[in-house]
């Protein structure tokens, strides 16, 4: 497999602190081939709408970012609008988008490239955020898979008053949890979670609350993660940059597959 087809892709990390420092999460429908039946946060691959020139009317800050980040960012808002029915932007008036968004019949429709989300957004007359997500990580999946992404990890604050809500396609269930509870369930087998999201969860739980976890995302080194598989007395382990952020990390094989 060459570099050429590594996908670029984009997740979300939305955030709240009431009742509690929470994230968003959703359930990976059975049938998806990717991470199926996994708790992951809202995101996917990078779609051909995503690079159309015309976003630059429908978005906040077009201007502060390159070509590459402006896709990316435009992605992850749109998958976080059709899994989990959140839209980070805001209103002609500069106030934050509340209530529902759009139906989900709409939100499948963007989904299944029926519908173009900047058409939505057009039709909702309203403008995306591009600023309201700060870069928390970026994964590149190691060779030993069948399908490689080079995903961007971003953190954003969740709209107030905008219910998640699953899509019932990709995804069948949408649930905010805290950091440490969702690896604690991870751990007891009660969810099952992949190890990247695992990894940015144990880094999400260091924080105390969504404006902690943006300072710290906004100081952190931005290193690219690439896991590389390695020979130990044990056996074969996934081993993560040292100075990635996540600490000394030698995962065995047989727990990432």
């Amino acid at each position: 497999m060459s570099a050429s087809d590594i996908k670029p892709a984009a997740t979300i990390l939305l955030l709240r602190d009431d009742p509690a420092f929470e994230v968003l999460m959703v359930k990976r429908h059975h049938q998806i081939d990717f991470a199926s039946g996994a708790l992951v946060f809202p995101g996917g691959k990078s779609h051909a709408g995503d690079h159309d020139p015309a976003w630059e009317d429908r978005a906040i800050g077009w201007s502060r970012f390159d070509a590459e980040q402006r896709v990316l960012r435009i992605a992850a808002i749109r998958e976080a609008f059709e899994e989990a029915g959140i839209l980070l932007g805001r209103g002609a008036d500069g106030s934050p988008i509340s209530g529902e968004s759009a139906s989900l019949d709409v939100r499948l429709k963007v989904d299944a490239g029926e519908l173009a989300f900047l058409d939505v957004v057009r039709e909702l007359g309203v403008m995306i955020d591009l600023e309201a997500l700060t870069v928390f990580a970026r994964w590149i999946t190691p060779p030993l898979t069948p399908k490689r992404f080079d995903t961007w990890f971003y953190a954003a604050t969740a709209p107030d008053d905008q219910l998640a809500a699953c899509d019932g396609r990709e995804t069948v269930d949408a649930e905010w949890i805290a950091p440490a509870e969702a690896l604690r369930m991870a751990e007891a087998g009660e969810r099952k979670v992949i190890f990247p999201t695992r990894m940015n969860l144990q880094l999400l739980a260091e924080a105390s609350g969504a404006d902690d976890c943006v300072t710290r995302a906004q100081a952190r080194r931005l290193v690219t993660v690439e896991p590389q598989i390695q020979d130990r007395e044990r056996g074969k382990v996934l081993v993560l940059p040292p100075d990635a952020g996540y600490g000394v990390v030698e995962e065995p094989l047989e727990r990432v597959m």
